[in-house]
């Protein structure tokens, strides 16, 4: 993960930016190569990186929902 997506809020992350975050934070400590204190940084960020994730599918499902349910809608 770069620098920049280091410093950016979570809140303004993609999905994919979050995966990709993810990835790297995995990679990092996999690795054991980063000190303990590092990996509890990284792990309570990629906690926050999945929460966000979590909420970004729930809206997309929730918009699945209202679009299949509006399309059964007009069939009636």
């Amino acid at each position: 993960m770069t620098d920049k997506n280091q410093k950016k809020d979570i809140a303004e992350f993609s999905f994919e930016e979050a995966i990709a975050g993810l990835t790297d934070i995995v990679d990092g400590i996999e690795q054991g190569q980063t000190p303990l204190q590092d990996s509890l940084d990284q792990y309570e960020r990629g906690m926050a990186l999945i929460k966000h994730c979590r909420t970004i599918l729930q809206q997309a499902e929730q918009r699945i929902e209202k679009i299949t349910q509006e399309q059964g809608d007009e069939k009636d």
